[in-house]
């Protein structure tokens, strides 16, 4: 809670995780709808509290390696390198026989709206 009594915790819309973030509404909802991320939902809606958010954004770091080595930068510009050319063409090796469905009304039933009709 906080420190005053009887107030609520803030609580905040996906929009406004998704904006914060950089990332669409749709992502914060579908990342809460899998359990990726915390969440609070009063009711049918997603909502999220300051500590979810902070502990979102400590899932979603990124940090170097501890044996990365750093390099220093080059003195000369990169060249660009040449094309290596077309891709080479896939073949497939395994060929895969397709059946149609069989109908889902048969001929029946299509005299019999007929009739009715």
């Amino acid at each position: 809670m906080n420190a005053k009594r009887g107030t609520l915790p803030h609580l905040y819309h996906p929009a406004d995780i998704a904006k914060a973030l950089g990332m669409s509404e749709w992502w914060v909802k579908e990342q809460a709808r899998r359990r990726r991320i915390p969440f609070t939902k009063p009711g049918r809606a997603y909502r999220f509290t300051d500590e979810q958010f902070a502990e979102i954004l400590h899932l979603f770091e990124t940090r170097p390696a501890a044996s990365a080595r750093v390099l220093p930068p080059r003195a000369d510009p990169p060249v660009a390198r040449a094309s290596v050319g077309p891709r080479p063409v896939r073949l497939a090796t395994a060929h895969v026989k397709l059946r149609a469905r069989p109908p889902r009304r048969t001929s029946m039933s299509l005299n019999q709206q007929q009739d009715a009709a």
